[in-house]
């Protein structure tokens, strides 16, 4: 089948696109309020952008009626934002937080999750989260329907069993990140397996053997 993205209508481009583009990882996002309470909002159109700077990118959509999610409002006041990573234990918790609660109802209060200010910005972040990245906006692109949030990471709060002995690299028996997939379709990278790219020298011989 083919599908011509320049005359297919919104809702087509928005199944197909995130059918078929996953899994991508969920953050959960959280903000300071005007008023100074917390919110928090799940978001699956989410990656890291680049390492150097640490830049993580979201994408949000607007609301049905057109205007800013809380998460869009208090991050344009602010400037800053948390993002926190999401596994099994937190799912249910990550559920909760996507309600339509109403803007002044904390989020991280309802879902019953625990929290500590951040040590660089004035945002909370979930403490028993596998991770979080304290972000500051580097730069906001305006689309008609769309905000795309350019964050530079200022700060990162790790679990300590999420990581080896000598706190180096990511322990792949803890750390197993749920991500979106479709629908209300989810995985968890519990069967997680590694690649080896071969060498070069073997590939041309594998071509030469015509293998």
């Amino acid at each position: 089948m083919e599908f011509d993205f320049t005359r297919l209508e919104m809702e087509s481009r928005y199944r197909l696109l995130t059918n078929f583009i996953g899994p991508r990882p969920i953050a959960l996002v959280t903000t300071r309020t005007a008023t100074g309470r917390s919110n928090a909002a799940p978001m699956s159109f989410f990656n890291v952008f680049s390492h150097e700077p640490p830049i993580v990118v979201l994408g949000i959509q607007p609301r049905l009626s057109g205007e800013d999610k809380d998460t869009v409002v208090n991050i344009r006041r602010t400037g800053e934002f948390v993002v926190n990573m999401v596994d099994m234990a937190l799912s249910q918790q990550m559920l909760v937080c996507g309600l339509g609660f109403e803007s002044d109802v904390d989020e991280l209060e309802m879902a019953g999750l625990p929290t500590a200010r951040g040590a660089q910005i004035d945002v909370d972040y979930v403490t028993n989260a596998p991770c979080a990245f304290e972000c500051r906006v580097e730069r906001l692109i305006e689309y008609p329907r769309r905000l795309l949030v350019l964050g530079e990471v200022v700060h990162m709060h790790v679990r300590r069993d999420c990581l080896d002995e000598a706190g180096r690299y990511v322990n792949p028996e803890v750390y197993q990140p749920i991500a979106r997939l479709h629908a209300d379709n989810y995985i968890t990278s519990d069967r997680q397996f590694v690649l080896k790219a071969p060498t070069i020298a073997d590939v041309l011989k594998a071509n030469e053997r015509g293998e």
